[in-house]
């Protein structure tokens, strides 16, 4: 099970487990050689950890309109992640990524911007406490995991949303 699919059971504390050591016979040399390791772009990021995260999907335009999600991320000290398309597109590294084939999240805060919510981005993130959909698609599959839904367009909710936090922060 990939980590934060599932929320964590409580400790029991009367269970006692029990140690069993086993001898390996290990190779003298290793099979595999490693010729050069390789940092990628954005291995820095851990969106897996942070507490709010805004994410941008395809509705999102192009790659100008990022710094919409980047403003309202940076403002609420949160990450940005994407969908799929956006990182196949190099528009983000793959660290942004949410989704099956990405990152699985669980932030207390996650604000959905132009994601349609198919089901491989949904089993990424419908595990966040508290899930905003901002799409102007009322029967997008993101609303069905959505905590709060606004049908709208993105480029007149999220500069509000800024342009609120911006005031009370």
């Amino acid at each position: 099970v990939r980590p934060k699919v599932f929320m964590p059971l409580e400790p029991d504390h009367n269970r006692e487990g029990k140690i069993t050591k086993v001898d390996i016979n290990k190779p003298e040399k290793s099979l595999v050689d490693i010729l050069e390791m390789i940092k990628g772009e954005g291995d820095s990021i851990n969106i897996g950890d942070a507490d709010i995260i805004i994410a941008a999907g395809k509705g999102i335009g192009n790659v100008k309109n990022l710094a919409l999600v980047e403003e309202l991320a940076d403002l609420l000290g949160g990450a940005v992640g994407v969908s799929r398309p956006l990182v196949d597109s190099a528009w983000k590294p793959y660290a942004h990524q949410v989704g099956q084939t990405g990152k699985t999240v669980c932030p207390k805060l996650y604000i959905a911007c132009g994601i349609s919510g198919q089901i491989q981005h949904l089993i990424g993130m419908k595990s966040s406490d508290v899930i905003v959909a901002i799409n102007k698609d009322p029967d997008a599959p993101i609303f069905s995991v959505a905590t709060y839904g606004i049908v709208g367009d993105l480029f007149k909710i999220v500069p509000q949303l800024t342009k609120h936090f911006k005031a009370i922060l």
